[in-house]
């Protein structure tokens, strides 16, 4: 089940890296080099999907367990200063999360491909459109983290919930709270980025790629039918 993957936040947004106030240029500098490594992992990810179509469970596994060590290991980098380290784990992530999920993709592509489509092209246009927001405002949105992360647990209740009880529409009361919790989410770290000095760059580029990679699996439950098209 797709919804079972989106394994989602791995990181308490509170604890990002915030410094003194950065000047235009600085900002922009953090931005352009947020965003490319968001680009590089997004392709990795891509890439991962299309290596790892045709894997097992079994294996697919192993990579999740691989993926979970890539997060831990990229923010102890980071919080240390190795930065081309914390980078290369980052595009580790990118590369073993597609692998990971190639197999569920792969059948979501073959069922019904303009499902895969419409769905990227919405998750592009809900986080540039969230995203902008959050990056505009001048406000610190800092306080939303907890309740975002309290809406996220719940989420997951949600499902755990579901496992035992029939909750008809389930696939899209689980897809919708999740667009709107990492709706929020994204919102939230974009407003981080915007006071994020380069030594924060990999961890909020991780936050930012999770944030997109949620929204699009949560759109691929909604226009593939909660893999009821299978």
């Amino acid at each position: 089940m797709l919804a079972g993957m989106s394994f989602s936040r791995l990181s308490d947004p509170r604890f990002a890296p915030t410094g003194r106030a950065l000047t235009r240029d600085q900002e922009r500098g953090v931005f352009g080099q947020v965003m490319g490594l968001v680009a590089l992992t997004l392709g990795t990810t891509a890439l991962g999907a299309y290596v790892g179509r045709n894997l097992s469970g079994g294996t697919g596994f192993l990579f999740l367990l691989i993926m979970f060590g890539c997060v831990i290991g990229l923010q102890a980098a980071a919080a240390r200063g190795h930065e081309q380290l914390a980078i290369g784990l980052l595009l580790g992530l990118g590369l073993t999360l597609g692998i990971f999920l190639g197999p569920v993709l792969a059948v979501y592509a073959k069922a019904d491909p303009s499902a895969v489509y419409q769905s990227a092209g919405a998750t592009g246009a809900f986080v540039a459109a969230l995203g902008s927001y959050g990056y505009a405002t001048r406000r610190d949105l800092s306080a939303w983290a907890r309740p975002l992360f309290l809406a996220l647990l719940a989420l997951w209740l949600f499902v755990l919930v579901g496992i035992f009880v029939t909750i008809p529409g389930s696939h899209l009361i689980w897809a919708i709270g999740g667009l709107a919790v990492f709706g929020g989410f994204t919102v939230l770290d974009f407003n981080r980025l915007r006071r994020t000095s380069m030594a924060g760059s990999v961890p909020i580029a991780a936050s930012i790629f999770l944030d997109i990679f949620n929204v699009f699996l949560f759109f691929l439950t909604l226009f593939g039918g909660g893999g009821q098209r299978r």
